[in-house]
């Protein structure tokens, strides 16, 4: 089901498996394309390769309770993609991608509030994702919206399908309460 709302000249939509070929390419520029350089959230001095390929996104469609949350100029242009998966009392957030010649511009926190608000639909009281331990902007950035490290870390995964590490990684777990929106 795709829902539309206005925000700042913003339109939220949701991806549907059709958007795959377009979204694979647009993840991909977005964190290690030449033209991620041109943002602040860009991984190429970190990974080799794609970011996901669109075997990988489909699949991450196709996930119970999932969803791809696009943001949309009026004109359709993607500006960014979060994906969100609602399992029991948490939200999982993953894949936060705004095209970079935009990035500072709200895309980012539009989306980032539309998965929280997808979490609080879904019943659930905590949304969570992981950030790679190097990305100290980022983590300030998500700290500054209401989120907090919890100690818990993951391995970087092994699959070259989501990229090949230049040096060893390893993932933060941030997590945020959603307290019901007012």
């Amino acid at each position: 089901m795709t829902f539309w709302f206005y925000f700042r000249a913003m339109i939220l939509a949701t991806a549907t498996p059709a958007d795959a070929p377009r979204l694979t390419r647009f993840v991909n520029a977005a964190y290690r394309g030449e033209t991620s350089h041109q943002g602040w959230t860009t991984e190429a001095h970190l990974l080799d390769g794609q970011r996901i390929d669109e075997e990988g996104l489909l699949e991450m469609l196709a996930r119970p309770e999932a969803a791809m949350l696009l943001a949309q100029n009026e004109a359709g242009e993607l500006l960014g993609s979060f994906h969100v998966q609602a399992q029991g009392p948490l939200v999982y957030l993953s894949m936060l991608a705004v095209a970079p010649a935009g990035q500072g511009r709200g895309v980012g926190k539009f989306l980032l509030r539309a998965a929280e608000d997808y979490g609080r639909r879904h019943g659930c009281a905590v949304s969570k994702m992981t950030v790679i331990s190097v990305r100290d902007e980022l983590i300030a950035y998500y700290e500054r919206q209401g989120y907090h490290l919890t100690g818990a870390t993951e391995p970087f995964p092994t699959d070259p399908r989501f990229g090949i590490p230049k040096q060893p990684l390893t993932l933060l777990a941030l997590e945020k309460s959603l307290t019901p929106s007012v």
